[in-house]
This record gives C-alpha cells, structure tokens and sequence, in this order.
C-alpha cells in the first residue's frame, strides 16, 4: 500500500526537524535529502507498527499544512509493503514434508532448503527484489 503524506520541514542548528502533522511524529535530517528520507523511514516504521498492533494506517490530508515562513512544506511517498519486507526480517521456522528419496537427493546436491523454499515462493507470489 502506497501513500503521500504532507510533511512540515523545521531549519534547525543540525539540519531540519521533520513533522508529520496527520501521524503526529517528528524526526529529523542533517540537510534536506537526509530530512526527507528519515520522514519516510518514520513514517514507514510507524504505519508497520499500528498494522502489527491491529491499528488501521490514517488516510493522508488532502491539503498542505499551515506553517512559518521559513519551513518548507513538502510531500513524502511510502510504499508501506515495501517498508515491512526491509525491516521484518525475521526468521519464522515451518515444518515441510517431503519423500525421503527427495530429501537425500537434495542434500547429496547439497541444497539448501531454506533458500530454495524463500526463492520459490517468492516466484509463486510475484515478488521482486
């Protein structure tokens, strides 16, 4: 799931405070660019936390916040499925059954199950890295 939400950059003696008024977080950069990403790794982190906690993900304003004149207003993508699969790497153990032939031809081969698991489900659901 995509979204673009409005952010509020604050010049600072380090860089430039970041606030997401519609999610109520601040982070903060050392120039623009680094502002910027830090906003979406914030934002990222916090809408994958309330999707873990049951919470549904606020609907983004549709209008720019008010603001000072020396901030700068501007709009942060995230793609917040894309935010989950680089920070939940866990590793779940599952339990598979396969012929006994199967499995000692795969392991004379020297296979490496796991990775032959994530690799085919990852072409069976359509994903790219």
């Amino acid at each position: 799931m995509k979204k673009v939400y409005p952010v509020i950059l604050t010049p600072s003696d380090m860089g430039y405070v970041v606030y997401v008024p519609d999610l109520e977080i601040n982070t903060q950069g050392k120039d623009i660019i680094d502002a910027i990403e830090m906003a979406r790794d914030a934002i990222g982190l916090w809408g994958i936390t309330e999707e873990d906690l049951g919470r549904s993900i606020p609907e983004p304003s549709s209008q720019l916040p008010e603001h000072a004149p020396d901030e700068i207003v501007t709009l942060v993508d995230i793609d917040f499925e894309a935010c989950r699969r680089a920070n939940d790497n866990r590793a779940i153990r599952k339990n598979l059954t396969i012929p006994s032939w199967l499995n000692d031809r795969a392991e004379n081969a020297g296979i490496n199950f796991s990775q032959t698991l994530q690799k085919a489900l990852k072409q069976q659901l359509g994903i790219r890295e």
